[in-house]
Formats: structure tokens, sequence, C-alpha cells
């Protein structure tokens, strides 16, 4: 039974915008990606939902600046970065140290995220469910990811019954 939902941040939860320099935190302009903020606002009401990024130039303060910024921070329980945790997607270890942190088994876990390698396989290395949010629509083998979604607005669905 899953009892908590990580989800990667950067093309996730909200727009990533390599062009721009620095932390989100600081960006000019940041946006949701779409739809994502109604499955959020359902699913933290069921489940445990964290937030967990390799996040480049954010420590997890810097992230949640970011995610304030658009009201994404009341949704999640939970805030995770590389930085703090000392370990990388896709390392196991980056993962297996969000269960302990949310004192969870990472069988009891459900990765969300928009990078193949880095979100769903590391993920799925520990056991955790893996939901690969597959916008660009990439083509190819995903097996490491129990359900692969387009959009969103399929997040609820994907969730829903499912495990």
């Amino acid at each position: 039974m899953i009892k908590a939902i990580i989800f990667d941040w950067g093309d996730t939860v909200m727009r990533d915008f390599p062009e721009c320099p620095g932390p989100m935190a600081n960006w000019e302009h940041v946006e949701w990606i779409p739809f994502v903020e109604d499955a959020l606002n359902f699913l933290h009401q069921n489940y445990v939902c964290c937030i967990a990024s390799n996040a480049g130039f954010s420590d997890t303060a810097l992230m949640r600046k970011a995610l304030e910024r658009v009201g994404a921070d009341k949704y999640f329980q939970f805030f995770f970065t590389s930085k703090d945790l000392g370990h990388e997607k896709p390392d196991q270890r980056f993962f297996i140290k969000i269960a302990e942190n949310i004192n969870t088994g990472t069988e009891h876990c459900l990765m969300v995220g928009n990078d193949y390698k880095k979100d769903i396989a590391g993920a799925k290395a520990t056991g955790m469910k893996t939901i690969f949010f597959n916008e660009k629509q990439l083509s190819g083998e995903f097996p490491d990811a129990d359900k692969i979604i387009l959009s969103m607005k399929e997040l609820i669905g994907a969730v829903i019954g499912n495990w």
C-alpha cells in the first residue's frame, strides 16, 4: 500500500527553464506544470507528499522559496534536495534516505518524475513504485515505470486504485 508520493521538482511540478541562471527561486518567471496543482490538491489529502530534487543550484530552503512563488509548498509535508541528502538521483541512497526520513519503507513509496533514468530507474531499484511523467512523449522501452502518463491530468487516475 502506498503511503507516500515523492515528486521530482523540475519539469514534474514546476517548469524548468535551463536558460535561466542560478536558483529557480530567483528567476524572473516561474510556473506550474499544467494540471499538477489539481492533482496535488487531491493527492496531498490522501498521501504524504514529498518533493525531492537534484536541484542544481538550490538547497532545500531555495527550493521551498521557489515553490512558495506558485503556492505549491502547501502541498508537501517533506522537502529534500541532493545537497541536503548527500546523494544524487539515480543513486539508490537518495531514495532510501527519503524513505527513512519519512519513517516508511521504500515499498510504501511512489516516485513521480520526468527523467526516466534519474527518477524512475533509481527509485524502482529500491523497491518503490514509479510513475514516469513522459510529457515529451519520448519513445522507447521503460520497463522500470509501473505507469506512464503524458499529462498531469492522468496522475490521480494512475495513483488511485493501483496500489
